[in-house]
C-alpha cells in the first residue's frame, strides 16, 4: 500500500513540488518500502530516530530534520543531514554553523516563521526573520546556506485562516528572495516548506514548492514510539 500511495500522490501534485515522505515513528521496512518505488526524500522529527535510520538505510537517501532542534543534538545529524526545516532561533544557526564547519560542509537550512496564532509553534516572527537574514553576512555563518522558508498553518476548520497564513509566507519568501538587501544567493534560497496531510492542498495553491507528507503516505501515526 504505501508504494501505492506515493505514486498516486505523486502523480497528484505539480512536478515543481518536492513531497517529503515524513517517516518519523515508521519502521526500516516502510521506508524501504518507499525507497523501491523511487522515494528519496524522508523526513524526522527526532534526531535519534534520524541517526538510527541513516545509519541502516541506503546513503542516497536525503534526510530531512523537519522537527524542533535542540542545539545539543545537532552534533549527531550534522555529518549527514540533507536539509534542516527548523533553523528557529539564533542560538541554533551559531551551532548548526559550528557543527557544518567541523564536519568540513555547508548545511542547508530553512528558515522556520510562525505564521499561526498558536503559541506552541516554534519559529521567527516575520520582522525577526528579516532580521536574522539580513544580519547572517556580518554574523559569518559561512557554513550555513539559506536555502528558503518553512511554516505550519495554524491547526483549524477554518479554511481562510490557512489560506491566509500559508499566503503570508509566500508574500515574505518573495519579499526576501527579490530585495538585495537580504544577501540571499537566488538560486539557492529556492525552496518554501509549507503544507502537511490535512492542508498540503492549500498550501501548494498559495505557492508552497515543498510538502511534508505523513500519515496519507503511511498510515496513521504510532504516538506511542
Amino acid at each position: 500500500m504505501i508504494a501505492e500511495n506515493i505514486q498516486q500522490f505523486k502523480a497528484s501534485i505539480p512536478e515543481n513540488v518536492t513531497l517529503i515522505a515524513v517517516s518519523k515513528t515508521k519502521p526500516v521496512d516502510a521506508i524501504e518500502e518507499a525507497y523501491a518505488v523511487g522515494q528519496r526524500d524522508f523526513g524526522e522529527n527526532k534526531v535519534q530516530e534520524l541517526t538510527d535510520k541513516s545509519e541502516v538505510l541506503p546513503k542516497d537517501i536525503r534526510w530531512h530534520m523537519i522537527g524542533h532542534l535542540q542545539t545539543n543534538k545537532v552534533k549527531y545529524i550534522a555529518p549527514f543531514v540533507h536539509l534542516i526545516h527548523s533553523l528557529d532561533s539564533e542560538k541554533l544557526a551559531k551551532e548548526i554553523n559550528k557543527r557544518a564547519k567541523q564536519n568540513d560542509r555547508v548545511i542547508s537550512c530553512l528558515v522556520q516563521v510562525h505564521v499561526g496564532d498558536e503559541a506552541t509553534k516554534f519559529g521567527f516572527s516575520p520582522d525577526e526573520a528579516r532580521a536574522f537574514i539580513q544580519s547572517i553576512p556580518e554574523k559569518g555563518y559561512e557554513n550555513i546556506a539559506i536555502a528558503g522558508l518553512m511554516g505550519m498553518a495554524t491547526n483549524t476548520e477554518d479554511e481562510q485562516v490557512i489560506h491566509d497564513e500559508f499566503k503570508a509566507l509566500k508574500n515574505l519568501f518573495d519579499e526576501l528572495k527579490g530585495d538585495s538587501k537580504y544577501n540571499l544567493d537566488s538560486t539557492h534560497f529556492q525552496t518554501l516548506s509549507m503544507g502537511m496531510s490535512g492542508d498540503y492542498q492549500i498550501a501548494i495553491e498559495e505557492g508552497s514548492n515543498m510538502i511534508r507528507i505523513g500519515s496519507s503516505l503511511f498510515g496513521a501515526r504510532n504516538y506511542s514510539i
